[in-house]
């Protein structure tokens, strides 16, 4: 028996700066590393998923994920393969921003992705979607087509305030539109273990969410912040950084929660 679950994990979190593609891209690299098919969705208008890639602006125009919900052109044109061997990206332009309005009378439109990625489903192991920092209609219709949800959390003060009403927000998702969404877990991102602050949001979090939060944390690390700016992923740019080992740490704990699950659920069965 072997679970299909995580195929598709959507990056997710309404607020801004909290290492949300910076998780998409290193997360995507680590899959693919351990030869895993992985694609990556720039589903955000601002196409940093895209730049982490190093993926040209001309090639953005011809093939992104805008022109695929809208009908212009199918998701399997869309794909671009990157520099990382079994990784592929559909890249972002700013012609998303404008989905909210241009998708407006496009019947059942919280399920386009999904009726998309039908489409290309069984070609990939892993499809990670770079959510944009809103609750709008582009991240509602990545958690109608995902599985599964990470949500990196900054260690900051104010780094609850949002959390409950995105877990809400998921919540409500899971009841009216996509029956089988799971958090898999929330990220704690930009870990300073020399701040006293870390420490008291780590503790919160872990107290409030228990084994929702990822046992592995990222922490703040100069190669993850250089490296979109060559157009790599940390993992190819310093594979030796802290950042890039905590993502590569992060892949393989997902895989053996996996396991884990997959091994009680056999169990079970048995019985």
């Amino acid at each position: 028996m072997t679970l299909n679950r995580n195929k598709v994990i959507a990056i997710v979190n309404q607020k801004g700066g909290v290492a949300k593609t910076t998780t998409a891209v290193n997360l995507a690299t680590s899959f693919a590393a351990i030869d895993q098919k992985t694609l990556v969705i720039d589903f955000d208008s601002q196409g940093n998923a895209s730049t982490g890639f190093g993926i040209d602006a001309i090639y953005r125009k011809q093939k992104n994920i805008y022109k695929v919900i809208t009908g212009l052109t199918s998701i399997k044109d869309a794909i671009i393969p990157t520099s990382v061997p079994k990784l592929d990206i559909i890249p972002a332009t700013v012609d998303l921003s404008a989905a909210e309005i241009d998708l407006i009378d496009f019947p059942e439109r919280e399920f386009i992705l999904k009726k998309c990625l039908n489409e290309i489903i069984n070609d990939y192991d892993r499809i990670i979607i770079d959510c944009p920092p809103s609750l709008g209609i582009s991240t509602i219709n990545a958690l109608a087509a995902c599985e599964s949800v990470i949500i990196p959390l900054q260690c900051e003060f104010y780094a609850l305030e949002g959390l409950a009403h995105l877990l809400k927000t998921v919540e409500k998702v899971k009841k009216r539109i996509n029956p089988n969404l799971e958090i898999l877990g929330v990220l704690l991102t930009m870990y300073d273990k020399r701040n006293r602050l870390t420490d008291e949001v780590e503790k919160d979090v872990r107290s409030c969410l228990n084994e929702k939060v990822f046992k592995v944390v990222i922490p703040r690390n100069v190669k993850i912040s250089e490296a979109p700016s060559h157009g790599i992923p940390a993992l190819i740019y310093d594979h030796r950084s802290s950042g890039s080992q905590a993502y590569a740490l992060l892949a393989r704990e997902i895989l053996q929660n996996e396991k884990s699950l997959e091994k009680a659920m056999e169990f079970e069965y048995e019985e």
